[in-house]
């Protein structure tokens, strides 16, 4: 019998986690490690490995190929490009004091689609080979560019047989016109809403007055379209609020998805904000937040989650959930999904366009006129996938994670960092510890949320498979 290599790592109290390359795990303890690593495993080990999918007897047996099943489901696999960001504008009324994007005043000319640019951009949208699309527009604020939006939108619904639009706004200052145009059910609205009021009002609208305009469009946008509106937080790690506050504060406008994000390493805010080596800071808040969340849950008819927890946790109990774009193995950018800019230059993320303004590097992949030149992208995918990362591959959670080159580039202008000194790995390590340590709680509060997080109605305990 062959066992495949396993990866283990303490968790809580509860002894070892050991994960295969397939992301199969179970839990056991130091005396079943002893015997894996001296290469003394008992029948009894070797009947449970081989039950749970952790051992074969010969290559292209059963056994063998549904591992390589497993292990292939793990990995992100590219889609045609049917995911668009635009940014008609990057003029905003806003000047909201973590701003990543690099905005402009208002009124500032010369930072708009032109009708040249908007014109090969719908060509440039004519000439995909996907039949469904995604549109999602930023800023700046897109709707002062109405007018754009409308025309984009009026040619993806006779271009595609399916189209989605999202409008990421401020939803500070929005006409009736607006309010007709979001009405759609093909349109969502993504906002900010911070962690509670008084931060919204220093970090972004600096007025009592504009705050409460804000706060009554919220709520008409979410009592109009409960299921078409979601709101993000941006946390300041220096003022980090009780996560009863913010629980609450989205509880009140009827959202039931909250996704914890710092402040980010990006535009105007790595300037004002402390951004760089706060991960252990970031992480505790992070296991304080989910643990109110779970104690939130056990009284509340109407249960919350953290989006990103939960994406982890999903990722854990199944292949192939490989929906949020900045957690893929591999994680290719420029294929699946580009950024259009106001300019009319093509960009592998947001975050890619970020960094370029900020004259960091230029990850340009050339421009809707011109066309579109992936060579410097390209040679950054060279790298993008952690199967053979000299950290990752020791790691138990490589199954579940990925790679994210613009922010190693953003954060330390290179890539090869040794993975466990970056930001993106000490959060994730410290997200998939926790998710391991309740995934595996007795606790009841704890297994309800978890169930409902993972889609599931209640824990399998053959999900949650103890060796001794």
């Amino acid at each position: 019998m062959n066992v495949m290599p396993l990866k283990f790592r303490p968790v809580g109290k509860q002894g070892f986690i050991f994960c295969d390359d397939a992301g199969g795990f179970f839990r056991s303890n130091d005396a079943f490690l002893e015997r894996y690593v001296q290469d003394g495993i008992t029948a009894e080990d070797q009947a449970f490995l081989k039950t749970n999918g952790h051992a074969f007897d010969s290559v292209g047996d059963l056994a063998y190929n549904a591992f390589s099943y497993r292990w292939a489901k793990r990995l992100h696999v590219r889609p045609d490009l049917d995911y668009v960001i635009l940014v008609p504008t990057l003029r905003c009324n806003l000047a909201c004091a973590y701003c990543q994007v690099s905005r402009v005043n208002e009124n500032a000319p010369g930072h708009d689609w032109d009708a040249a640019t908007l014109h090969a951009v719908l060509r440039w949208l004519d000439g995909l080979s996907t039949t469904t699309i995604k549109i999602e527009f930023q800023g700046g604020e897109p709707l002062l560019r109405l007018d754009v939006l409308e025309e984009v939108r009026a040619f993806a619904r006779q271009r595609f047989i399916k189209a989605e639009f999202v409008v990421c706004t401020n939803l500070q200052d929005v006409s009736e016109a607006a309010w007709d145009f979001l009405a759609s059910e093909d349109t969502f609205v993504s906002t900010s809403l911070d962690p509670t009021r008084e931060l919204h009002e220093r970090h972004r609208t600096s007025g009592t007055a504009a705050t409460q305009q804000f706060l009554e469009n919220l709520a008409r946008a979410t009592s109009k379209w409960p299921d078409r509106v979601s709101a993000l937080p941006t946390f300041d790690l220096d003022a980090l609020p009780d996560p009863r506050e913010v629980i609450d504060a989205y509880s009140f406008f009827g959202l039931r998805s909250i996704y914890l994000r710092p402040v980010n390493h990006q535009g105007f805010a790595r300037k004002r904000f402390r951004t760089q080596d706060m991960s252990a800071v970031w992480n505790a808040y992070v296991r304080r937040f989910i643990m109110s969340v779970v104690e939130y849950n056990s009284t509340s008819e109407l249960p919350m989650e953290e989006y990103y927890f939960s994406h982890c946790l999903r990722r854990v109990v199944r292949g192939g959930h490989d929906g949020h774009v900045d957690l893929r193995n591999p994680n290719i950018v420029g294929r699946s999904y580009v950024v259009i800019d106001y300019d009319g230059s093509f960009y592998p993320t947001d975050e890619a366009r970020m960094i370029t303004r900020l004259g960091q590097i230029d990850l340009r992949m050339g421009d809707v006129r011109a066309g579109m030149d992936r060579t410097i992208v390209d040679a950054l995918n060279m790298e993008a996938l952690n199967l053979f990362d000299p950290d990752c591959v020791h790691c138990p959670y490589q199954a579940f994670c990925g790679v994210d080159l613009i922010d190693d580039l953003s954060r330390y202008g290179r890539i090869d960092l040794p993975r466990h000194l970056t930001d993106f790995c000490q959060r994730h390590t410290a997200i998939f510890d926790l998710v391991f340590e309740l995934v595996y709680s007795n606790d009841p509060k704890v297994r309800r949320s978890i169930a409902l997080w993972s889609g599931l109605d209640e824990i399998d305990p053959e999900l949650t498979k103890v060796h001794q």
